[in-house]
Parts: structure tokens; sequence; C-alpha cells
């Protein structure tokens, strides 16, 4: 025969573990407006950045030869948006800004661009979709920081 004991802490334990079950399979909540784990939306956004982004930024996210010195036009080249590149540096909003409206959308008067402004290109949530196919290429450690900086940013 069990002892009553040995039942109650099988019952604990057992009520522990679908707790802990529970919690675990709760969708984590989501920080910043991307979504790099939703299929759909980056198989959206990577066939956008093919005809509207890759040109400059390159197929594989590359960026332009030398891209922290300025060209003879006084331009900066295109960056990468690989872990190499600075744009894992930016929260969600800073990104959608930049992309969305250009470096006007983020200071006054900002030194000249060679980056088009998507704006009336390209919907808010076509934006949303190539900045989420970008991040979603990134390495875990940098997505998890990436995340850190979204939430500091909220």
């Amino acid at each position: 025969m069990v002892s009553p004991k040995a039942v109650l802490l099988s019952g604990g334990l057992a009520l522990a573990g679908f707790a802990a079950a529970f919690v675990l399979a709760q969708p984590s909540e989501a920080v910043g407006i991307l979504t790099p784990d939703d299929a759909e939306v980056v198989a959206m956004g990577q066939d956008i950045y093919a005809t509207q982004c890759a040109a400059c930024h390159g197929a594989r996210l590359e960026g332009q030869p030398n891209w922290r010195m300025r060209g003879e036009d006084g331009l900066l080249p295109a960056p990468p948006h690989d872990a190499t590149g600075h744009t894992w540096h930016h929260d969600d909003e800073t990104l959608f800004t930049l992309t969305k409206y250009g470096l006007a959308g983020l200071m006054e008067n900002a030194p000249p661009s060679g980056m088009p402004v998507y704006e009336g290109v390209l919907s808010d949530d076509e934006v949303i979709a190539v900045l989420s196919f970008i991040k979603s290429t990134w390495p875990d450690d940098l997505r998890q920081y990436h995340d850190e900086l979204n939430a500091q940013s909220e």
C-alpha cells in the first residue's frame, strides 16, 4: 500500500510538472514590430528584398564593398544587413522609420544618402516583411540582442 505522504508528493510533483508545461507552452510575448519567426511574412519579405533591396545591399545581405567609406559622390555605400553590418544595432522602430522615410525621418538636416525612401513604394506591412526577413537571417545571439534592444525602447 502507498502511503498518503507518497500520494501527496506524487500529486504535487505531477501538478508542478503540468504547471511548468503549461507555462512553457504559452507563446512568448513578442517584442518589437518585426516577426522573423513568421514563415509567411519572411517569405514575402525575401521576395520584396530581392526586387527592391538586393541591387544595393546584396543578394546575400552582404552590402557594398567599403561600406564605411564615402564614395566619390560623397555618399556611403549600402551597408550589409547580415551579422557583419550594423542593422541589428537599431531597434525595430528606427529600422522601419529609416526604410520608410530615409534619414530625414530620423534627424533634422539629414546628410545626403543613397538610400531611397520607400514611403509610397512599399506598404507598412511590406516594410515590416522585408525587415523581418533580414532579422530572420541573423544568428540567435544577435536576434536576442535585438529583442532586448526593442524591449528597452518600448
